[in-house]
């Protein structure tokens, strides 16, 4: 197992693609951290991890607390001594056309989406310098790349997570520290099947190859950047899409 000794911290892992990541993750050996705010869908997930075998901690948080953030990153440190990888997965979706569209649903996409992995990246930073090492990986989405119609909140805080990591990127590379995105397509997830049939057809038409994404196939991705194979990765964009963006 790869992971073997490591921790990592999952943010959104109660359910779809953070789901999948840390399972992923633990079943290289890593312990982890499970971060969301619906505590009872969290406990669900860390109980069939730990009966799967994967070293799994539940947390309770909200991203856009940063108070919150500090407190997981602290408790890790003290229960474990070390954080090896952070992935930035929390997002929300409140999608509407500009002109029709919320204040408080922009700001709170903006705050899940965007603030969130700011948040994180602030408190977990500072101890991947200290250890000379670290992987960071975000989950931002093609609709950051090539925008949508209607969900212009979200796009923002997809195409700003892109603008944030490459920046952080460069400031700790020499610190052995890398920060990479993942851009997801359309994937099979709670979130998107909220989705009408008549947007999910749509999608399928622009996907070269006609079919949705696996929350498991974006984990593989998220895998593949925090190991040692990707040392040398850094401030990038991984698409994961199925064509639709190319």
């Amino acid at each position: 197992m790869i992971f073997n000794q490591k921790v990592s911290i999952i943010t959104g892992a109660s359910q779809g693609i953070g789901e999948a990541i840390a399972r992923e993750l633990g079943r290289e050996g890593a312990t982890v951290v499970l971060v969301d705010i619906q505590k009872e869908k969290l406990d669900e997930v860390a109980g069939r991890f730990q009966a799967e075998g994967i070293k799994a901690q539940p947390v309770m948080a909200d991203v856009t607390n940063l108070h919150q953030v500090e407190a997981v990153v602290e408790s890790a440190i003290k229960e474990f001594g070390r954080i090896d990888h952070l992935i930035n997965n929390a997002g929300i979706t409140r999608d509407s056309l500009l002109l029709r569209m919320k204040e408080e649903d922009w700001d709170l996409v903006l705050a899940v989406n965007l603030k969130g992995a700011f948040n994180f990246c602030r408190s977990v930073v500072k101890h991947m310098v200290t250890a000379r090492s670290g992987r960071i990986v975000s989950i931002s989405s093609v609709v950051g790349l090539m925008g949508n119609f209607g969900q212009a909140n979200y796009a923002a805080s997809k195409a700003g997570l892109i603008g944030f990591s490459k920046s952080l990127a460069r400031e700790v590379a020499a610190r052995g520290i890398t920060v990479n995105c993942v851009a997801p397509g359309y994937v099979a997830t709670p979130m998107t099947e909220k989705l009408s049939e008549e947007v999910k057809k749509a999608f399928l038409e622009i996907i070269p190859m006609k079919r949705f994404g696996l929350p498991e196939e974006i984990a593989k991705a998220v895998k593949f950047l925090c190991s040692d194979g990707a040392a040398y990765i850094t401030g990038q964009v991984i698409g994961v899409n199925g064509g639709m963006y190319m």
